[in-house]
Formats: structure tokens, C-alpha cells, sequence
């Protein structure tokens, strides 16, 4: 008797630990089509994987664990594996889906901005703007005229500050692309104020921005969520004082 308890209970410890395919659909809950692309991540183990052209994922688990489902044109969703039966998840759109209509300058990437920045600023940005000191001549190496003019200019000086100030622009341009409210609030469901409230002070840095993959954004998010949730109020201007006015 002893012996079958002992086995009963050692099968059912391996089956609590063992790790399965997980395997579903992935739809659009407004349109109920399927779609693709969709990023599917393991928070407990760390494992990845996207789903195919039609809309099928799998990726390992066991029970207990939670899977991530993103993709950047819908909302995130978290789902907890109770059983290996196969799952249909549905993501809302972030927004409806017009007809699709080329504008000339809107909906640009940072990328494509910085291209027309540099176009429109072409002459800070072009070669002889900021030649090299040294220049090859008949008599040997020299020093270059041009080059000592931009370096020594007032109008060399104000055209190194102004390609400074851009590049720090395109940096925060960077940032804002990936960091939006509709990203943001897809992970954390907070509502106005205090979605712009979490955002403006937990902002990530450019280089976490342009280096973290999904699953390490998504997790810096949450993480913040965590600290913003139990200190929303540390850092809360106090109330105005009420005024009394005297009419008299």
C-alpha cells in the first residue's frame, strides 16, 4: 500500500513540474479574423515565441505559468495555463482600422523625420560643414581654413549646437515612438491622469529604448507599474490652499 502512495505521489509531483506545448489561435476580438505576428512570452521561464501566417502558436509550459500575448497594433493580454487544451486568444486593436490614406508628412518613424530634418537642414549637415582640421597640400599637411572658420565661427559654433540639439530631439522622438500612451496603457490599463502621471515618471532612457526586446520593455514597465502603484502619491504636489475672497 505503502508502495502505491509513494508512486502516486511521485507521478504527481513530475506532472505538477513537467512542461507541455501550449498550442492556440490568435484573433482579432473586433473582426474575429485571425492574425499574425503576435509575440508569445513564458513570464516564468523566459521563453519566446511568435505565431505563424495563420495565426497557430505553441510553446512549452506547465501549469501555473503565465503567457504574454503582444503585438505592437493591439493590446496586450495575460493568460494562466490551468489545463493543455488548446486556447483562442482574442487582442483588441488599439484603434479602429480606417481605410488606409498616404498623408504627406504625418504617422512618420522617427527615422523617416530625421531624413527630412537633414534635408531641410542640409547645409549643417553636409561634409564641408565640419571638414577635418588637416587638409594635404603641395607643401605637405596643413591646417585647413575652412575647417578653422566652422570650428572658431560664431556660425560654426551655432551650427555644431543646432545638429546637437536635433540629435537630442531624435533621441526623445526615439522614446516617444516606442513609450506611447497606447502601448503604455495596453500594459498597465491605467487611465488618465494617471496614465500620463506613471509615464512622464518612470520615462526610459534612449539606450533601454533602442536596445530591450519586447519582453524586456514590457517588463521594465511592469516592474515601474509596481513601484508606481505603492508610491502613486510620493511625489503629489500638496492642494492649493482655498482662498477666501471678501467681496466687501
Amino acid at each position: 500500500m505503502k508502495f502505491w502512495l509513494t508512486l502516486f505521489l511521485l507521478v504527481s509531483c513530475c506532472s505538477a513540474f513537467a512542461q507541455a506545448p501550449v498550442t492556440g489561435i490568435v484573433f482579432d476580438k473586433n473582426s474575429s479574423e485571425r492574425i499574425a505576428k503576435v509575440n508569445i512570452t513564458n513570464l516564468n521561464s523566459g521563453k519566446t515565441a511568435y505565431n505563424d501566417l495563420k495565426g497557430e502558436f505553441s510553446i512549452t509550459a506547465k501549469i501555473g505559468d503565465q503567457l504574454v500575448f503582444s503585438k505592437p497594433d493591439h493590446f496586450s493580454d495575460t493568460v494562466s495555463i490551468s489545463s493543455y487544451t488548446p486556447l483562442a486568444i482574442y487582442l483588441k486593436p488599439v484603434a479602429i482600422q480606417l481605410k488606409e490614406v498616404t498623408i504627406k508628412g504625418k504617422n512618420l518613424t522617427p527615422e523617416q523625420q530625421l531624413v527630412n530634418t537633414k534635408r531641410e537642414y542640409a547645409k549643417i549637415y553636409s561634409p564641408s560643414s565640419n571638414p577635418d582640421l588637416l587638409n594635404m597640400g603641395n607643401g605637405g599637411v596643413g591646417l585647413g581654413i575652412d575647417a578653422l572658420y566652422n570650428l572658431f565661427s560664431k556660425s560654426g559654433r551655432n551650427a555644431e549646437k543646432l545638429r546637437g540639439i536635433i540629435d537630442d530631439e531624435q533621441k526623445q522622438k526615439v522614446i516617444d515612438y516606442r513609450f506611447n500612451k497606447t502601448f503604455v496603457q495596453g500594459v498597465t490599463h491605467l487611465e488618465e491622469p494617471r496614465l500620463t502621471d506613471f509615464m512622464q515618471k518612470y520615462r526610459p532612457g534612449y539606450y533601454l529604448v533602442t536596445t530591450a526586446g519586447d519582453y524586456e520593455f514590457i517588463a521594465y514597465i511592469r516592474t515601474n507599474l509596481k513601484r508606481y502603484l505603492r508610491h502613486s502619491k510620493a511625489h503629489e504636489l500638496p492642494a492649493l490652499p482655498k482662498v477666501k475672497v471678501d467681496n466687501n
